[in-house]
């Protein structure tokens, strides 16, 4: 098949998603497809060839990155682009788009997993990997994927939506109560979150997420175990466990980075049958609730009392060879060249376009 696999983009979680696209990609190649990677924000800036042939590159256009322990700047990325316009999309991005027979999300965050581009790629008739603009764009916004978790009976932490500017910060320090989590509606990969536990830690936490966007999610901080489930296909994979580094807490670096900065993943998560159980029931609940398919990632928190508390849904988690779902899939034998294959037959069996 010829495969373009889509990541970058221009979103904070941009270098994660460079990572997840250039490791499917590589994948997909070596198991004998034209698959080539394109940086949706940067496109192929830097190919000037015939566009039909860019599937015939040897090594995919896949150039070697690493998540860094910062996440990007945005800026220095749009002035780094030698196209110089306010697209969100880079040079021949849909052009090369239309000549594949299915495009794989490798995209995180703004404009991959808020259904822009799967409305784009829809109204092209072009098939894509994962769930559809909709049912995206409701996971990807906190606070309405909380509603639909209230409506369809799925626990989660007491909470409230704050939209807000500067001048709000005063009456809102004084107002909410800590400690608790403060997440801006659209982020990921922990970007734009905190944990404030004093009236000082909160009314810097507001200043700083004014940074990613002015609507927040306000949430009950749970104290207990960090776990998450894989939802593929119509079941669940096994829950897996997250547990930070000693003293800090699941932020950006801790879920990229390896060693003593680095959350330690335990796959399988040592639970009870009856906890695994219910974390399976609430993930699935919530992934048909939203309208999801092929996969999803459902994020818990689990009290001392075993009580499961539903934080967010992922519609397009990480997919590096050492990402959460990779390694659940793992555990079942399932490697990850075939793992990305699968995320592709489902794709097209579900907008009926298996080839």
């Amino acid at each position: 098949m010829k495969i373009v696999v889509l990541g970058g983009g221009l979103s904070t979680e941009r270098q994660v998603s460079l990572v997840s696209g250039t490791s499917v990609c590589k994948a997909l190649r070596a198991v004998g497809h034209k698959a080539i990677f394109v940086d949706m924000y940067m496109g192929l800036e830097n190919y000037d060839g015939v566009l039909e042939d860019a599937f015939d590159a040897p090594d995919g256009f896949c150039g070697e990155v690493a998540i860094e322990t910062e996440a990007p700047d945005i800026e220095a990325v749009k002035k780094s682009r030698k196209l110089k316009s306010p697209s969100r999309l880079g040079k021949n991005v849909l052009e090369i788009c239309a000549l594949a027979d299915c495009v794989f999300l490798g995209l995180h965050g703004e404009d991959g997993e808020d259904g822009k581009i799967q409305a784009a790629l829809e109204l092209m008739g072009v098939p894509y990997t994962g769930s559809d603009p909709l049912s995206s764009g409701m996971a990807m916004d906190k606070a309405v994927a909380k509603r639909i978790m209230e409506s369809c009976g799925v626990p989660t932490p007491a909470w409230r939506e704050v939209s807000y500017c500067e001048k709000d910060i005063p009456e809102l320090t004084e107002s909410l109560s800590l400690p608790c989590v403060v997440k801006v509606v659209g982020g990921g990969s922990s970007i734009g979150v905190a944990l404030p536990e004093t009236k000082d830690e909160l009314e810097n936490a507001l200043r700083d997420i004014l940074k990613y966007g002015n609507r927040i999610v306000v949430e009950e901080k749970i104290n207990g175990r960090e776990l998450t489930v894989p939802v593929f296909g119509d079941r669940c994979m096994c829950p897996i466990e997250i547990v930070p580094p000693e003293g800090m807490t699941f932020d950006y670096v801790a879920k990229y980075q390896s060693g003593d900065k680095g959350a330690r993943e335990i796959c399988p998560a040592p639970v009870s049958e009856a906890e695994k159980e219910l974390l399976s029931e609430y993930a699935l609940k919530i992934h048909k609730a939203l309208g999801l398919s092929v996969y999803s990632r459902v994020d818990f928190m689990l009290d001392r009392q075993g009580r499961a508390y539903c934080l967010e849904v992922n519609t397009l988690p990480g997919m590096t060879p050492n990402s959460l779902i990779p390694k659940a899939a793992a555990v079942e034998g399932m490697s990850y060249s075939e793992l990305c294959e699968k995320i592709i037959e489902l794709s097209l069996k579900k907008q009926n376009k298996l080839v």
